[in-house]
This record gives C-alpha cells, structure tokens and sequence, in this order.
C-alpha cells in the first residue's frame, strides 16, 4: 500500500509503498478516507522520538484517521465490516500509522460516526481537539474565568477557545489582525491578543491583574505565563512548569493528551450537533502528502489533511 513513511533514521518523510497492515486480536483494518496532521509527525520527522518510542521501519505517520472497516481481527465486538469510524493510533510505539491507504487500530481506540457528519469534518477532530478537551479541563474553567488561549488559531487552539467559551469564560486569545483576528473571533474569542506584541502587558491591558487562566498551546511559556495573575493556573501542552516559567504563585500543569474512543466520540457528537466547529484549512491527496507536512510546519488556521 501507499503510505506517507519514513525509510530509515535520519532520512525525510515520502511517499513510499510500506506493507499492508494486518489486524491482530482486538484490533480492526481500515480503508482509510482522511488522516490529519498533528504536531507529533513534526516531531517523528524531525527524529526527536527515535530513542524514547520503539519503531519499525518504514515508520508511517499520522495518529488518527477517518476511514471504513475492511476486517475485524479476534475478539472484536461491536464493529462490523463496512462501519464507517473515526480512530486513534494509540499506545507507545511509533506505527504502524494512519497515513496512508490502510491502517489498523484497536477497536478500543476507535468509534462510529454520527449519522450525517461529513470525512472532513470527523478527520479534523482527532487528537488535536483531545488536545484542547484535555488542556481546558486541566484548568478547570468556570463561569466567570478570564481564559487567556496562546496558540488560539490552530487545531489544538481553536477547540480549546470554544470549549472554554461554552463554558462561560471570557477567552482572550492570540492573533494577528485580519483572517486570524476574525477567525478566532467566530470562535467564541472576546479579546484578541496579537502574539507579536508583550502578551502580558496585551492581557492586563483587558484584566489589570492578569488572567485567571491560561492555556499554553503554543509561543514562549513564561511569556504566557506572565500573563496569569497571582494564584492563578496555566495548563501546558509543551511541557512548562513551574519552575521553568519562574512563576512559584501559579498553579502549572503539563498536559500529555490522552486519545480514547470515549472523548473521540464526545467531541464528534458537539461537532455533528453544531455546538463545535473545525476547520480545515488544507487538503492533499495522499500522493502529495509531503505537501501536508510542509503546510502544517508553516502554520495553519485549523488543520491540514491528508484525503485519500
């Protein structure tokens, strides 16, 4: 099958014919439609992970996908041949991933579509929003909060702002003036902070003692975290902490999303129901699918697929 791989270490993503993966015991095999691109095959591309994941090579990207059923492996229950699914590839090796023509994942990992939501729609949920569901429940945000969003026009970013605001918040979020500012801005974002500019001086501009809460989904961790108030929380999806932030009056936590069917299907349902949007930006057909990559790395509004 065709898939977007790496041959060996230290050699570039391509497209390259890989084997076809065959499920195990309570695992399914996908005819996959969609895949997306997340900051992790950035990282798998760039070699940072060779030494920490164990791998096979040709190592092929992509964490999760939206495809159909083609074969159920033993000891499956619940899933048919010809059920269209949306999935993770989960657990602490490397692959085989979901970007290319096939791909296997636990049916653990995976679940139904609703009735009527569109490929498009359902690959741009993935890990990203798992992401941002994880990041804004890390903080705990209330009724009330000011939310202060740092990364706000991505995949991650963008779901974290709504959910945020869904959940009473006052979000101020980055962006530039422009598609950026209006972008967020349909999102639910009330504040717009331009990410080129001193972010905590933009936010106590709005809240004179800062942010009660922060989300740390992209930029320089301590300049976010200057924007929080005394005795505030900052939730990171790039590993800061406390002490690396020099802020010891500020509750930091790191946030690894954790990819289940569970949250999965959760988010699916507020997609397909209209009280979540995504937004894809970019689509290349899986024989161009460098091209993802490459678009991905340059930053995006929402996210990049690859299509089948």
């Amino acid at each position: 099958m065709k898939a977007l791989a790496i041959p060996a270490r230290d050699e570039a993503p391509a497209v390259l014919d890989v084997p076809d993966p065959v499920p195990g015991s309570g695992q399914v095999h996908v005819a996959v439609d969609a895949a997306s691109i997340n900051g992790f095959d950035l990282a798998v591309a760039a070699g940072r992970v060779w030494d920490g994941m164990a791998h096979t090579f040709p190592v092929v990207l992509g964490r999760d996908f939206v495809g159909t059923i083609d074969a159920v492996g033993d000891d499956v229950d619940g899933f048919h041949v010809g059920d269209k699914v949306a999935g993770l590839i989960t657990g602490p090796s490397l692959g085989p991933g979901a970007i290319g023509e096939y791909a296997i994942a636990a049916a653990t990992s995976i679940t139904v579509l609703p009735n009527g939501m569109n490929t498009a729609d359902a690959a741009a949920v993935g890990l990203a929003a798992i992401a941002g569901l994880d990041a804004v429940d890390a903080l705990d945000v209330a009724d009330g909060d000011t939310v202060f969003i740092s990364g706000a026009t991505g995949g991650v970013g963008s779901v974290a702002v709504q959910l945020a605001a869904a959940k009473g918040a006052t979000v101020l979020a980055t962006a530039r003036a422009g598609e950026e500012e209006s972008f967020v801005r349909s999102l639910g974002a009330a504040h717009i902070i331009d990410y080129s500019n001193d972010l905590a001086a933009a936010v106590q501009a709005i809240a004179p003692d800062g942010a009660d809460k922060a989300l740390h989904a992209a930029g320089d961790a301590r300049a976010v975290a200057a924007a929080v108030k005394s005795g505030g929380r900052m939730s990171s999806l790039l590993g800061a902490t406390a002490e690396l932030v020099g802020r010891g009056d500020i509750a930091v936590a790191g946030v690894v999303a954790r990819g289940s069917s569970q949250k999965l299907s959760r988010l699916l349902e507020l997609v397909a129901s209209g009280q979540l949007r995504v937004q894809v930006t970019t689509t290349v057909s899986l024989d161009n699918a460098g091209e993802a990559l490459a678009a991905f790395a340059k930053g995006t509004l929402g996210k990049v697929l690859v299509i089948r």
